[in-house]
């Protein structure tokens, strides 16, 4: 691994403002932010789980590692990552890597119960844009004096360093688990996720989509039993249910595969969950709880992005569509000198997946 590392390294080196890096895994998560640019870095060959912990709920891997060697090594000790991370591929022969699942920063159904990968991410080692190896946080979960570097990698599409390894908490897989289907419309479907987010409910996830709301209940036998009684509706068959959860998280179901094939723009709304139905055209989807609206539209950037602010959230080009109008919602002045000042202390040569975010860097 030490000769990867040197690879590495001397490619950052020998990278310039001229002649900027792009750094990729398995390339499943191309399609996601501003247009590609610079030369490949692929980052696969440094690989393979460092340490698993099963009783301190830890699990430490490189970069290259894939997400399904992660999940299986899990499953194994009947424990999951919670955020639920999408593979945007074929399951277990799906090249997503554990660095780009973290530097991507998307979650699944399960984010509005458990958390978002920020969360769950106790350490990282990155290689800056001098070639030097370097170390934030560590393996528990009080480990942070000052500022949290490690979680700042997550979502930060590459754009501050190569990531090299990264500590992820892990849970307990649910010893039971139900799906149930009930035919409401969208505005109904909101009021009543809302009614339950404020009860003791053990909701691990929800999808509405014409007409239809599915409810995914966690936990203890007995307290799945008595969600199911508290929702009604009818109960899925556990097969289907998990094909169902599974097209959610991987933009196989039917609500996904038009927008995919015919190029339309898929529209990321993340709002307040209380937010009422988006008045935009097109085809919604609204996931965790309320506060996630996918929207498939061929309605203008400012159309979308304007309906987003006025329910005080924020609207990304998720996939497809004129990446001209920019796929991130547009920061304020000072958030964006914030993001500036973060690039220019990580990466002053500006190399490392340059334009992937914002144009500016």
């Amino acid at each position: 691994m030490d000769a990867i590392l040197e690879k590495f390294s001397g490619a950052i080196r020998r990278a310039s403002a001229a002649r900027p890096l792009r750094l990729r895994g398995g390339g499943t998560k191309d399609f996601y932010g501003q247009v590609l640019e610079g030369e490949l870095l692929d980052t696969r060959g440094y690989s393979g789980i460092v340490a698993y912990e099963p009783s301190e709920l830890v699990i430490t891997a490189r970069c290259g590692t894939t997400l399904a060697e992660v999940e299986r090594a899990l499953g194994e000790r009947g424990q999951i990552l919670a955020f639920e991370p999408p593979y945007f591929g074929a399951g277990a022969t799906s090249p997503a890597t554990l660095g780009g699942v973290v530097a991507a920063g998307l979650s699944g159904p399960r984010r509005a119960a458990a958390g978002a990968v920020r969360d769950f991410v106790l350490g990282v080692k990155i290689m800056d844009a001098r070639g030097d190896v370097l170390s934030f946080g560590g393996q528990v979960m009080k480990n942070v004096a000052g500022y949290d570097v490690s979680r700042l990698m997550a979502g930060s599409l590459g754009t501050l360093g190569l990531i090299l390894e990264v500590s992820l908490k892990t849970l307990p897989a649910p010893v039971a688990e139900a799906s149930l289907r009930l035919e409401l419309p969208e505005g109904k479907a909101i009021e009543q996720l809302n009614r339950w987010g404020g009860r003791p409910l053990p909701i691990s996830a929800s999808a509405w989509a014409d007409g239809e709301l599915a409810v995914r209940v966690s936990g203890a036998a007995a307290a799945v039993r008595a969600a199911c009684e508290a929702i009604g509706g009818e109960r899925l068959e556990n097969g289907y249910a998990r094909r169902f959860w599974d097209g959610i998280r991987e933009h196989s179901d039917p609500f996904f595969i038009p927008s995919a094939e015919s190029g339309t723009p898929l529209w990321r709304i993340s709002v307040p969950s209380i937010t009422p139905a988006l008045a935009i055209p097109g085809a919604q989807l609204i996931e965790w709880g309320g506060a996630l609206r996918w929207l498939a539209s061929q309605a203008d950037a400012r159309t979308v992005r304007d309906a987003a602010a006025r329910a005080k959230g924020h609207a990304t080009l998720f996939r497809g569509g004129d990446k001209s109008v920019g796929v991130f919602q547009p920061l304020a002045p000072a958030l964006m000198e914030i993001h500036r000042t973060l690039k220019r202390a990580f990466d002053p040569q500006g190399i490392f997946n340059r334009g992937r975010m914002y144009a500016d860097f």
